[in-house]
């Protein structure tokens, strides 16, 4: 399985106007993993029949900055694979309690395992039409 890796470090900086954190090459794989199963898988776009990369500048920036928003969605909740979120019931912490039901063990609904609300943003830009960029679409060849 070929994996593809939408953004850089280096777009991540000029794209968000912040400094990258230390593990931004793995956080990158990860995110770009993340939203091929999640998200880009229903688009419609052209890519590279090798990379499988989108062949537009303009839906490779998007994609690139999707991944971007998602990484720093990644930073801000402080989880990358839902695994913070999985396998308690109710924790208390002095006066601070949390509490969730305990068939939720999975981590899936964890806010690492979320979409970032900004990456439908990246998506949504209306100079994606023009590329042939269609989101919420899915073509079986």
């Amino acid at each position: 399985m070929v994996q593809r890796i939408y953004a850089t470090a280096d777009q991540y900086e000029q794209l968000l106007f912040e400094t990258p954190p230390a593990d931004i090459d793995r956080r990158i794989a990860l995110a770009s993993r993340f939203l091929d199963a999640n998200v880009f898988r229903y688009c419609l776009y052209t890519a590279d029949a090798t990379t499988g990369l989108p062949t537009n500048a303009v839906v490779a920036e998007a994609f690139a900055l999707a991944v971007c928003v998602q990484v720093q969605w990644g930073v801000e909740v402080g989880d990358l694979t839902g695994a913070m979120g999985a396998g308690w019931g109710n924790v208390s912490i002095g006066d601070v309690q949390l509490g969730r039901s305990v068939t939720a063990v999975s981590g899936a609904d964890s806010p690492g395992r979320q979409v970032a609300p900004a990456v439908r943003d990246a998506l949504r830009s209306p100079d994606l039409a023009a590329a042939g960029f269609s989101m919420g679409v899915t073509v079986w060849a």
